[in-house]
């Protein structure tokens, strides 16, 4: 009987530990810059997870992340990306949400008045996953290139610093109903950093830089 071993996910759409390859495997395939490892027992697992991903493997192994270059062959097609533009810091915003695939729309909101790409990229996070929602798609990845609206969606909440202009109510009323939204619903589906650095822009991109 082959000795059980124990995966570890530091980067992946769950990450943990997972007592079988095929759960671990759902957790990394598709995922850009995954990161996981097979341990021989529990106790190394949780250790490992714990601390960096990077102390386990070998120089000669991999390059820090920096110096990674990911393949256009890790995008999952199947999948919504989404971005913002904004002109000015505040200022017209717009975002929208493309199919990866072939970069049809599927939404499209703004200009709204006093708003930050930041909060766009938000916006448009939590519009995808509503809309996936409805149409009963939980498991298609959504493709960012916004650390901080990732960020914002998994602690649901907006932590914008705007103040309010009267110019830009309905912008907070969007904030407002999009927060309401992430706190009612559970997230199933993927949210996935799009890695322009070695895929150029997202497909969502407003085409304005």
């Amino acid at each position: 009987m082959p000795k059980q071993k124990f995966y570890v996910v530091w980067e992946g759409r769950t990450p943990g530990i997972y007592t079988t390859w095929e759960a671990a495997k759902r957790q990394v395939e598709g995922y850009a810059q995954a990161k996981y490892k097979s341990f021989e027992s529990r106790a190394a697992a949780e250790k490992a997870l714990k601390e960096s991903y990077w102390a386990y493997v070998k120089k000669s192994d991999s390059k820090p992340p920096s110096a990674e270059k990911v393949p256009r062959s890790a995008i999952v097609k199947e999948s919504v990306a989404v971005d913002a533009a904004c002109s000015g810091n505040p200022g017209d915003m717009e975002y929208q949400g493309v199919y990866t695939a072939d970069g049809k729309r599927l939404f499209h909101v703004g200009p709204l008045e006093d708003g930050t790409n930041n909060i766009g990229e938000f916006l448009a996070l939590v519009h995808a996953l509503a809309m996936l929602k409805q149409q009963g798609k939980p498991s298609m990845p959504i493709y960012s290139d916004s650390k901080i609206a990732q960020g914002w969606v998994k602690k649901g909440k907006c932590n914008t610093k705007l103040e309010r202009t009267g110019r830009n109510d309905t912008l907070f009323e969007l904030i407002e109903r999009a927060e309401r939204w992430l706190a009612a619903n559970n997230i199933t589906n993927p949210i996935l950093k799009w890695e322009t650095e070695s895929w150029g822009e997202i497909p969502a991109d407003f085409g304005r830089k």
